[in-house]
């Protein structure tokens, strides 16, 4: 059974309706299918934020604690980074029902193959922080118990610096030089 179960890739941020409040005006984040018409503001998930250029300049997660998708970037748009960010992707958890509803199978302590939400939370969004190196986040990513491997460059390789392929370059140029005479 898949982790992610639903996403959303390049929404706009000014279509992101936050209501005025109260009962009934809450706001939504809805998005659509050829069949029909889901709100994803209780979603659970990582999400991504991009500037204007669309280039990517926050990752975070939604679930864990009470701040849900639909809260996270209402916050974004209240808080520090309210003027750096025009788009956003998100990778959902939740699954949603065939009323359009979101699912209550998933929750944040739910458990999947032997995990949480939750550590995919935090595994998903480290990976994708370690991954694109995004310039406003300021923590590096949860990867508890994983272990980085650099990459091994055999011996048979060996090391050319610049200034061997200088040296190579030169006498081909020679070598041009007296096949043209």
């Amino acid at each position: 059974m898949p982790v992610i179960k639903n996403f959303g890739f390049l929404w706009e941020r000014k279509y992101l309706h936050r209501g005025a409040g109260g009962n009934g005006n809450a706001g939504h984040l809805k998005g659509f299918t050829g069949r029909f018409i889901a709100d994803f503001r209780d979603q659970i998930g990582v999400y991504v934020l991009y500037d204007r250029n669309q280039s990517i300049v926050y990752v975070g997660q939604a679930g864990n604690g009470n701040a849900t998708l639909f809260t996270r970037l209402k916050n974004h748009m209240d808080g520090p980074l309210w003027n750096r960010w025009e788009y956003f992707s998100w990778i959902g958890f939740r699954d949603v029902n065939t009323n359009g509803a979101l699912s209550n199978q998933q929750s944040v302590d739910s458990g999947v193959a032997g995990f949480k939400y939750s550590d995919a939370l935090n595994e998903i969004e480290g990976i994708l922080i370690e991954i694109i190196e995004p310039k406003l986040n300021k923590q590096g990513g949860k990867l508890k118990g994983a272990v980085e491997y650099y990459q091994y460059i055999d011996e048979k390789f060996g090391e050319v610096s610049n200034h061997d392929l200088y040296k190579e370059l030169l006498n081909l140029s020679k070598t041009v030089e007296l096949i043209n005479k």
